[in-house]
């Protein structure tokens, strides 16, 4: 091992047989010294280590090998690159506060890594390891990538299987396929790059979060989306869906490309919830093949497109649009209108504008004006139902005839049956008694009934006759109905002018 540490060569000791080589199966459990070295040893290399062979850059490349005693490079430097492929470590690794250039542990057994503000000016790859007693990564510097690929970490001690607060990355974070039982944490993490956790399969049954991201930073695509598997030996790839069982909380996280959720399952309790409460992306991809079985908040969030389908929002009461605001929508399934008004309706147990407002805004956005004036139609409609009685009989009134200024051609339609109602009851009866004046005019019934019914307007036909009787209440309600039918008429062109 020394002499390949100078040569910055790989001292491998795996012996070709796959049960025997992995590290944290039952054969691995034998290994016996021909295959351990002292981590007392190894901390020498990577402290102190002797200067290269000419010619040569040292490098610590092990694989296959059992690593006795607990590794503390705590506080240290180390210089030379490190790379350990398949070896088992007896005790916890502790690099609290060390400073190193770039560090690969592939396929590793590890019963804890204690790395608490960790340098790397390189990266710091951790694919296909196991570490059963959890990973603390607490404000650590990751300059380049972190690769946790098909990582399995378990909890420790704590609530937290992988506990990375105010962790920083310099470009992406892959985390695909990973197992975490416990809490994964990154809370105020900023990621230079993107942060994926395609496939993964997050587990706290006995928390109340899977998944904490808080104030979150990613600059680029945040994934919580199906991952490929390893090829199988026919040579077949199959997807895996992300699947969190546990409360996930995005809350004030900041996305600079895109949030994409999709094939994503959420299995939650009663009290647990899918909060994105304050996210701000550009476009927030939401599109499950089921919603999610406990509560989803989006109160507060601001994006710029969003993509959904039907099938991704929970039930009545199981879903917060507080203050959620879009500018665009581009459904991935078809959305009908009457589905997104419910979707509306269901998001909100007491009547609120803004986000009827917002739904009609980002229709209109997209050409789409004929839906967006049957969206505050139905704002009016829920906001009658708070109204007191006179109120929600007035707003009753305004929607069987104009649709609250929103359906302009019902004033027409109406004028038109009322016009010809009137003009035949006065065909039927007798011409009525000339008013007390020097006006005496031809006796229309059509434009007697015209003339009632239009305010403001004068035919000559109105204060020219004396009505009497049932024709004198039949005339007085036809002006009370003209007068309703122009006044709902002008609320509503004033309703449009206004939005115009």
């Amino acid at each position: 091992m020394w002499r390949a540490f100078r040569q910055g060569t790989t001292y491998d000791l795996r012996t070709g047989v796959a049960e025997e080589d992995d590290p944290s199966g039952a054969a691995a459990a034998d290994w016996g010294q021909e295959r351990t070295v002292r981590a007392t040893t190894v901390a020498q290399l990577l402290l102190d280590g002797p200067p290269p062979l000419p010619g040569r850059v040292t490098g610590l490349k092990l694989a296959g090998l059992r690593i006795s005693g607990r590794l503390s490079l705590a506080g240290g430097a180390v210089t030379p690159y490190v790379q350990l492929d398949g070896c088992r470590f007896d005790e916890q690794l502790l690099i609290a506060e060390c400073q190193v250039g770039s560090v690969r542990l592939a396929g590793c057994l590890i019963p804890r890594i204690e790395a608490a503000r960790l340098q790397v000016s390189g990266d710091l790859h951790l694919p296909q390891c196991v570490v059963p007693g959890g990973i603390r990564l607490t404000d650590a510097q990751i300059g380049t990538d972190l690769l946790l690929n098909q990582l399995t970490v378990r909890r420790g001690r704590g609530p937290r299987a992988f506990a990375a607060d105010g962790l920083t990355v310099g470009q992406d974070l892959d985390a695909e396929l990973i197992d975490v039982r416990g809490e994964f944490s990154l809370r105020s993490a900023r990621i230079g790059g993107r942060l994926s956790l395609r496939g993964a399969t997050l587990r706290n049954p006995d928390g109340a979060i899977a998944l904490n991201a808080a104030r979150i930073t990613v600059e680029h695509t945040l994934y919580l989306s199906s991952g490929w598997n390893t090829a199988s030996p026919e040579g077949t790839r199959q997807s895996r869906d992300f699947v969190c069982e546990g409360g996930v909380r995005l809350d004030d996280g900041r996305f600079g490309n895109a949030a994409v959720i999709t094939r994503a399952q959420f299995r939650l309790g009663d009290e647990q919830q899918l909060s994105l409460r304050r996210i701000q992306t550009p476009e927030l991809r939401f599109a499950l093949r089921r919603p999610p079985e406990g509560l989803v908040t989006l109160a507060g969030a601001k994006v710029g497109n969003l993509t959904d389908s039907p099938s991704s929002w929970p039930a009545a009461g199981r879903l917060n649009l507080t203050g959620f605001s879009y500018e665009a929508l581009t459904p991935r399934d078809p959305f009908p209108l009457r589905d997104r008004i419910a979707w509306l309706h269901d998001a909100t147990p007491e009547y609120s504008p803004g986000p009827y407002e917002r739904l009609a805004a980002a229709l209109r956005a997209g050409g789409e004006d004929a839906h967006a004036r049957e969206v505050l139609l139905a704002k009016q409609r829920r906001r009658r139902e708070s109204l007191p009685p006179a109120g929600r009989v007035w707003g009753w009134l305004q929607d069987i005839t104009v649709g609250y200024g929103y359906r302009p051609g019902r004033a027409a339609v109406w004028m038109a049956v009322l016009w010809a109602l009137g003009a035949l009851y006065f065909a039927v009866h007798r011409a009525p008694l000339p008013a007390a004046n020097d006006y005496r005019p031809h006796w229309s019934p059509a434009l007697y009934a015209l003339d009632l019914l239009l305010p403001v307007i004068d035919l000559g036909q109105d204060n020219a006759w004396r009505e009497a009787g049932i024709s004198q209440w039949v005339a007085s309600l036809m002006v009370l109905l003209g007068w309703m039918l122009a006044t709902t008429a002008a609320a509503g062109a004033s309703r449009l002018l206004s939005r115009g």
